[in-house]
Parts: structure tokens; C-alpha cells; sequence
């Protein structure tokens, strides 16, 4: 894989001469790519992250005039299910694929993937055809949302470095919340077809500047490709398997009658869910104890003996719970309680927008010399806990400007968050393990996001159910749509029964924050290093790495 690397590294142990000479021979090489090309390239790389992102709630807003021209009400949601599930699953297997194919062509086969669907999806004919379409866009999204948080640190530039996380953290929080703005705006102005067309320009565009900006290899920082036979195909399956049955159930249930908790369609999945998890774990602990240096275990377990790493890890499943949970209740609350339309829902999502987009930025500056992640990533979940915490006491539309206050605390603690936790990675794993360490850090953050919308949406389903008797089946799936028809008494048991549910949700949210504020405590280091010294110490480890291998294969031909 592609190695960030000052050219005076040296191998622990030896003098610097030694090391240049080992650098030489081992063909470990810093990247050299311009900085105009390189953020020439990002535009393209961040077009797709943004794209495949915004995807997962883009047809929030469209998913009753889906049904609705389909004539099929309750299987809609699978529109929305498959494409999460599958973009959920395979995060981390096509970070490990470019370790196999290359990052390029890894990126380029992701895009075409998710662009050939997306328009699979526009021109879909019936119900069937679409979830089909979605659950194949899914797959090809996953591989645009893992892959940016490889590439760009790998080839950015020594002295932008810190601005990467800055980047990524910006790109996810904005694309999470425009969702459902700009899927308010097609479907209103347009139809919901151009949902899925829009991708088509969007990612023409994108890939383009991608192609052409792509550096020559002179430029590419050195990289070990792996063999087929190396890849993971247990550990693939596995990880795929267990990601999706454990968000599966959740997501069903939110969608079935609040009975559904006690019945085989939840159990089962979630079960064997579980269990696959515990098979990950132990087959990456074979995988890396018996097949050491002939398979690339997907799930690395040695990752986790990082400490900080580990630490950051769980932290991001912790903390995309709650504001994955937020972009998908915070909108819905405005339209019921508030009375606000479905566009002007999602338009009140972008304070918290803003403030992720400075937490992102000022994550990036608060590091770009010492290493001040830990105490970053303690801030951003103490403001997210602060966020969700201040919005359990949010009632009433009356409670609307207060709420708009303190939802700017959740994104400022969101974005110091993903940007930390994308840097501290590149800091703190072995360079033969970025890719998958990556993976892992996104995969979590899409699974803990994911868990948050299911848990939300059986809240407002257990609280829905208890409006049965006033408002009929097309009056409760019309609701927030705009211009449904209610009494005063149905009006006043709707909004008591949406304020109750999105006050558990943020009782649910500031729970699962708090979680994470005890977890990134393990991030905390006593002794600090420059963040050159620290990236160089990750190459040194590296060459050192590779001598060892060179002399073990050069003994092993004697």
C-alpha cells in the first residue's frame, strides 16, 4: 500500500545512513504529489464521498411518492434498507480489495458500480426493480465512502496533512445533512426519479477530475500490492454478514408493528448476527496467528491492540449513533411538531451543519504541530453528550429556536470527532494495516449511524402504534408529508406522541454520548511526540518491517 514517509527515515536501531540505504532498497518512497494536483484530485475523490453519503437519506423525503406511484406502501422502505445495508456490509472489504487491485482502480470500479445503479434506480419499473438497483448502488457506495479516508492521506502532501481530516470530516457532515434538503427539493420541483438521475451528472463530473488528476507513478508513494490469494474471502464474508444482520432486525422492527420485538424475524437475525461477530473476532485472531504473512486478515484483531486506536474505534460507533439519529429525527420532529414543510425540515438541520464544518477544521488546526487528538476527541463527545442532553428538554414547536441552539453543540462535537479519529489512525496503526484500520473506522461510524435511525424509528413506531385508534393507516403514513387533514384532537395526539418519541431518542443519544466520553479517555497519551516525529516513527517501523521480511525470504533461499 501506498507509504507516508519523510526521506529520512531510518530503521530503529540503525544510523541514518543506514536507513536511507534500507529506504532505498526496500523501495519505501514519500509521495511527491503537487499540491495544486492534489486538490484538484480531492474535488473528484470528495465528489464521490459526498455522493455516496448522501445517498443513505437523499429519499427520505421521497420514499411516500415512491409507494405511492408503485402502489406498494409497505415494502417502500426497502428502498432505503437495502441501499444501507449494503453500503453498510462492504466498507471494509473494498478497502481491503485496493490493497489487492490498487487504490485508483478500486475507486474507479466503486464509482462505476454505484453511477451504472443509480441510474438503474431512475429508470426502475416497479417496486422489485429498484430495491435491486439500490441494494447493487449500495455496494458501489460503500467503496466511495471507505476509500476517500485511504487516498487522501495517503497522498496528500507532508505540510497539508493536517487538513485532511479537516476535509473528511466536512464532506460527511455536510452530504449527512443535505440528504434530506436536497431530496425535498427534486422530489417538490421534479419527481423522485431525478434522486437517483442527479448521481449521473454529479458523477461524470467527478470521475473525470479524478482520472485526470490521478498522479503519474513518480509521484505515488510506494506500495506492497497484495496477491488474490492473500485476500480475505472468510473474514469478507463474515464481516458483510454480521454488520448486516445486527442492523437487519432493528431496522425491520422499526418498520413493523411494536409487537415485533418478541418474533422470530428479529431474534434470528440479531442471534446470528451476534454470533458471526464472534467469529470475525476469532477468525482474525487465527488468521493473523496461523496464516501470518500468506492472508490479509480483513478484520485485523492486532489493530486493537493499539490502544489509542482501539479506543477511537469504539468511540466512532458511539458517536455516530447519536448524530445519524439526529439528521433523520431532527427533520421529521420539525415537520409533525413544528408544522414546517419536509424542505424546510431539512434546511433546520444546517446550524448543526456549520458548526461540524468548524469542529472539522478546527480539529485539523489544533494538531497540525503536537499531537492533541485525545483531548480533541474528549471535547467533541463531551459537546455531543451537552447537545443531546439539552434536547431531551425540547417539547413543543414553541422549543423550535432553543432546539436550533443546541444542536450547533452536536455538530461542533461531530465534526472535532471525525476529523480526530481520521488522523489519529494515520498516526497510530502500522502502515501495512492503513487500509483496513480505515475501514474499520468507517464501517463503525456507518454501523453506529445506522443502529441510531433504528432505534429512532421504533421509537416513533411504538409511539405511533398508540394513535391507531384515532387516525386511520393513510393518515399515519401521510404524516409530515404536509397538507394531511387533522382535527384538533388528532393534531394534539400527534404532536404529544412525535415530542414523546424524539425526547427518547435524545435520552437514547445522550446515553450512548456519555458511553463514548468514557471511552475516549483510553485515547490519552502521557508522553506526546511532534506529529512528524510520530508519523516517522510509523516508517521506521515500516522498513524495519521490510528488512526483516527481505532477510527472512533471502535465508529461506539459502
Amino acid at each position: 500500500m501506498e507509504k507516508n514517509n519523510p526521506a529520512s527515515a531510518s530503521v530503529p536501531g540503525t544510523n541514518s545512513g543506514a536507513g536511507s540505504k534500507h529506504e532505498a532498497q526496500l523501495g519505501v518512497k514519500q509521495t511527491t504529489v503537487p499540491p495544486v494536483r492534489f486538490w484538484i484530485l480531492s474535488v473528484g475523490v470528495c465528489l464521490g464521498l459526498f455522493l455516496s453519503i448522501i445517498d443513505t437519506s437523499i429519499v427520505a423525503t421521497s420514499i411516500y411518492s415512491i409507494g405511492v406511484e408503485f402502489q406498494d406502501v409497505r415494502r417502500v422502505n426497502w428502498v432505503a434498507l437495502a441501499y444501507t445495508l449494503a453500503y453498510l456490509g462492504c466498507a471494509v472489504t473494498f478497502a481491503r480489495v485496493s490493497d489487492v487491485v490498487g487504490r485508483r482502480n478500486a475507486f474507479v470500479a466503486a464509482y462505476i458500480l454505484f453511477f451504472a445503479f443509480s441510474l438503474g434506480c431512475g429508470f426502475a419499473q416497479s417496486l422489485s426493480q429498484l430495491i435491486v438497483c439500490r441494494t447493487l448502488q449500495g455496494i458501489g457506495g460503500s467503496g466511495l465512502y471507505s476509500l476517500p479516508m485511504i487516498i487522501l492521506p495517503e497522498l496528500c502532501p507532508e505540510h497539508l496533512r493536517q487538513h485532511i481530516g479537516s476535509v473528511i470530516g466536512l464532506v460527511i457532515a455536510g452530504s449527512g445533512a443535505l440528504g434530506p434538503v436536497l431530496g425535498g427539493i427534486l422530489t417538490h420541483y421534479a419527481t423522485w426519479r431525478w434522486v437517483f438521475w442527479i448521481n449521473g451528472p454529479i458523477g461524470f463530473v467527478s470521475l473525470v477530475i479524478f482520472f485526470l488528476s490521478w498522479p503519474k507513478s513518480e509521484h505515488l508513494p510506494s506500495m506492497t500490492r497484495r496477491s488474490w490469494k492473500e485476500f480475505d474471502f472468510v473474514g469478507s464474508i463474515l464481516i458483510i454478514a454480521a454488520a448486516v444482520l445486527v442492523v437487519f432486525p432493528f431496522q425491520n422492527a422499526g418498520e413493523s408493528p411494536a409487537t415485533a420485538w418478541g418474533t422470530a424475524i428479529f431474534i434470528v437475525p440479531l442471534t446470528v448476527g451476534l454470533v458471526l461477530w464472534l467469529a470475525l473476532l476469532a477468525w482474525g485472531y487465527l488468521a493473523g496467528r496461523v496464516f501470518e504473512g500468506r492472508l490479509a486478515p480483513t478484520f485485523p484483531i492486532g489493530l486493537f491492540r493499539h490502544r489509542a486506536y482501539a479506543a477511537a474505534a469504539i468511540s466512532t460507533l458511539f458517536i455516530g449513533y447519536p448524530y445519524f439519529m439526529l439528521t433523520y429525527a431532527f427533520p421529521l420532529r420539525a415537520q409533525v411538531v413544528g408544522d414546517k414543510s419536509p424542505l424546510l425540515g431539512g434546511i433546520m438541520l444546517l446550524p448543526m451543519l456549520g458548526s461540524t464544518a468548524v469542529g472539522s477544521i478546527l480539529s485539523g488546526f489544533l494538531s497540525r504541530t503536537k499531537n492533541y487528538l485525545s483531548e480533541t476527541m474528549l471535547v467533541g463527545a463531551c459537546l455531543m453528550t451537552l447537545g443531546v442532553g439539552l434536547l431531551t428538554t425540547v417539547h413543543g414547536a414553541g422549543d423550535d429556536a432553543k432546539a436550533l441552539g443546541f444542536i450547533v453543540f452536536t455538530g461542533l462535537g461531530f465534526g472535532l470527532n471525525v476529523a480526530s479519529a481520521t488522523m489519529l489512525t494515520s498516526f497510530e496503526v502500522p502502515i501495512i494495516d492503513y487500509a483496513p484500520a480505515q475501514g474499520i473506522i468507517a464501517q463503525l461510524r456507518i454501523l453506529g449511524g445506522s443502529l441510531g435511525i433504528s432505534t429512532s424509528t421504533v421509537f416513533l413506531n411504538t409511539k405511533a402504534s398508540e394513535l391507531s385508534g384515532l387516525l386511520t393507516p393513510q393518515e399515519q403514513a401521510t404524516l409530515g408529508q404536509g397538507g394531511t387533514p387533522l382535527s384538533p384532537e388528532q393534531r394534539s395526539a400527534v404532536h404529544r406522541a412525535f415530542s414523546e418519541a424524539f425526547h427518547n431518542d435524545m435520552v437514547a443519544a445522550a446515553a450512548v454520548s456519555g458511553a463514548a466520553v468514557l471511552v475516549v479517555l483510553g485515547t490519552y497519551r502521557r508522553r506526546r511526540m511532534l506529529v512528524a516525529d510520530q508519523k516517522k516513527a510509523r516508517v521506521q517501523e515500516e522498513i524495519a518491517r521490510r528488512v526483516e521480511q527481505h532477510g527472512s525470504k533471502c535465508s529461506g533461499s539459502d
